[in-house]
Order: C-alpha cells, then sequence, then structure tokens
C-alpha cells in the first residue's frame, strides 16, 4: 500500500495532466509517411526498462527507408543502450527544474536535438507515466506524440494507442505502441558486443569449454528476490546433471553469493563484474537462473537460455515464454518451502532438458 505522501504525489500529478492536455491540446493530424527521425522516451532508473526499448529501436529499423532512432532515458540508464546498433543517438534528461515546463534547462537541451517527425512515450497502461508523457509533449516540438491511451495522459498523446486486449506481455504491449508506425515484429531486447577487460577472458574460455550455469540470485528490488536455499537447490540440480555453477552478484550482494555458493558443492564464486563483464558470462554459460530483475533481461538479451524465479509479480506480464527461456512463479509456494524446493528442482530439470546439446564455440 502507498505511504500518503506517494498518494498525495500521484493525485498533484494526475491533476497536472489534465491541465496540461487541455493547455497542449491540437488539432488532430497524420502521422507523417516514412518518418526520418523517431525519438523513443523512458526516463526511469531501471536496467530491465531500458532494454526494453531495444525491441522498439530494432523494429523501427526495419522500415523503409530506416528512420534514425533516438532514445531519451536516465542519466543513469544510458551506460546500458550506449553502442546498440539500432540506437543513433543516446540523450538523458537533466531533471533539475522541470517545474518549468518548456523553459527547463534540461527540456531546451532535448529539444535543441531534434526536431523528430514522431516521439513515442514508451510508457505503460496500468499505471500512467504523468511525468514520462509531459516530458514526451514537452520535448516534441512540433513532432506527433505517440503513447498509450490511458487516463489521465492520453490526451497529452496525439495519436493514443490503446492497450492489446489478447496479451498481459509488457515486452508485446510495448512493441504495441509502434502499431500507428509499422506492425510491429515478435523481437526480443538485444544487447551490445560486450566490452570485456582481459582479466575476464580466462574465466569466459573456462566457462564456454564445458557445460555451465550462472546463478544471479541478487536484484534491485529485495521483495522479488528468492532466498539462497532456493538458488541452492537450483545449483545443486545443476551439479547433478553435471553442470559446473557460477554464481554472480552485483553490488552489495557479494555476501548473499558466497551463501548460495556455500550451499552447492563445487560451486564458484564469480569474480566483481560491470554490466558487460556480466552480459559477457551469461553469454559464455548459455544458462541462467535469476530473479525477476534486471539480469533476467540483460540474460535473455544475450540469447541466453533463461529460467527466471518469479516472486509477488506476473510472469505472464514481465517473463519470457518463447523457449529456450522460461519462468517459475513461486508465489503460490511462498508459505511451503518444500514445496517450493520441489518446484525449483523440478524447473531446473526440465529446463536443462531443452538446452543445446553442444557446447558454443
Amino acid at each position: 500500500m502507498q505511504s500518503w505522501n506517494k498518494q498525495l504525489e500521484g493525485t498533484g500529478k494526475r491533476a497536472l495532466a489534465r491541465v496540461a492536455a487541455l493547455a497542449f491540446r491540437r488539432p488532430a493530424r497524420a502521422l507523417p509517411s516514412g518518418p526520418r527521425r523517431i525519438l523513443l522516451v523512458r526516463i526511469d532508473d531501471r536496467v530491465g526498462q531500458a532494454l526494453l526499448m531495444t525491441p522498439l529501436a530494432a523494429a523501427l529499423k526495419r522500415l523503409q527507408p530506416a528512420p534514425a532512432v533516438d532514445l531519451l532515458v536516465h542519466q543513469r540508464t544510458a551506460r546500458v543502450l550506449e553502442g546498440h546498433p539500432a540506437i543513433d543517438r543516446i540523450l538523458t534528461l537533466d531533471r533539475r527544474l522541470l517545474a518549468l515546463g518548456g523553459l527547463a534547462p534540461g527540456i531546451r537541451a532535448v529539444r535543441s536535438a531534434g526536431p523528430w517527425d514522431a516521439v513515442v512515450d514508451c510508457g505503460n497502461w496500468e499505471i500512467p507515466g504523468v511525468t514520462s508523457a509531459l516530458v514526451s509533449r514537452l520535448v516534441a516540438g512540433t513532432a506527433q506524440v505517440i503513447g498509450p491511451a490511458v487516463a489521465p495522459t492520453g490526451p497529452l498523446h496525439d495519436v493514443p494507442v490503446p492497450a492489446r486486449t489478447d496479451t498481459r506481455s509488457e515486452l508485446a504491449q510495448r512493441l504495441h505502441l509502434l502499431s500507428p508506425l509499422l506492425d510491429p515484429p515478435q523481437l526480443l531486447p538485444t544487447f551490445r558486443t560486450p566490452r570485456v577487460p582481459d582479466s575476464l577472458r580466462p574465466l569466459l574460455d573456462q566457462v564456454r569449454a564445458s557445460p555451465h550455469a550462472v546463478l544471479v540470485p541478487g536484484g534491485r528490488l529485495g521483495w522479488r528476490r528468492l532466498s539462497p536455499e532456493l538458488f541452492g537447490v537450483a545449483g545443486r540440480a545443476f551439479v547433478q546433471l553435471g553442470r559446473a555453477v557460477h554464481v554472480a552478484w552485483g553490488p552489495g550482494e557479494e555476501d548473499l553469493a558466497r551463501t548460495v555458493v556455500g550451499a552447492i558443492p563445487g560451486a564458484q564464486l564469480a569474480p566483481p563484474t560491470d554490466l558487460d563483464g556480466l552480459a559477457a558470462l551469461l553469454a559464455a554459460a548459455r544458462c541462467t537462473v535469476c530473479n525477476n530483475s534486471g539480469p533476467m533481461h540483460l540474460s535473455v538479451a544475450v540469447e541466453a537460455p533463461t529460467l527466471a524465479l518469479f516472486l509477488r509479480m506476473d510472469p505472464e506480464r514481465w517473463g519470457y515464454r518463447a523457449p529456450p527461456h522460461a519462468p517459475l512463479d513461486l508465489t503460490p509456494m511462498i508459505g511451503d518451502p518444500q514445496r517450493a524446493a520441489d518446484a525449483v528442482d523440478r524447473a531446473v530439470r526440465a529446463f536443462t532438458e531443452r538446452l543445446p546439446s553442444s557446447i558454443p564455440g
């Protein structure tokens, strides 16, 4: 349940959106045919959300002629998207003095990078992103703004897009935002070729040489994490199936990773890695077990078969079901540790059976 100050903030933002929709109202216009430059907007600070922008950029590049695709993102997620082959420019939003609207330094700086033929507010329909919708409108200038058709932000979009009613998949819905421009293909997140330090190369060679699995027991939000004991169950199942296990970790998660390593015979603690190092390790092992977190999206983006363990989140919305990936929802078993352990063991064994038998070169 939201705190009273968050509820008050949400009420204020919704009221602001309604007033802004009236202030920015303009006659309906058709989208330009053959757009030459498009801006995608997603300004929250989440690795997974940044990676979910990449299918949209890749889809837009399939237009003929292919437009230039720019992204406006949070300053701390730009690193996730740098060097991506489908992205022409990455812009970041200076959030200072946003209350000044079009006069805010950050808004003026982004507008100076335009113009664009279309701006896509890459929000969702469940929790309308008032700030994202307002920023999209303010930086668009004369460009058409496309975004979710949902109150109270829908009227801020020149082309409001109704949500699909045949799927709960966030990825499918996000791609659906492009439907006014193209018939969206089914694409997964992608990542640049990882920038690997020389110090990590011997480990990557070792992992590629024989069957391995990488466990990532951490994640940004603790309430989504499965217990170390359940990751221990997963690791022991892999060992029994002939796979060596490495346990990867992020900032502040080393103790958690060591706990998991201690529960798995022969498991090794991965060295400290940045985003590129983790991506390279996951790609080398081609077998990942993780929570519903940023590393889940990263693992899928580097084409590593991924078994994602979900807790208190909808796997149909956030998970990946297309083989070789699979989600496992453990929320119904939260009060029964043995049932959860049995489910993890079965899922790992079924997941492993579907993995390619050959080791990637």
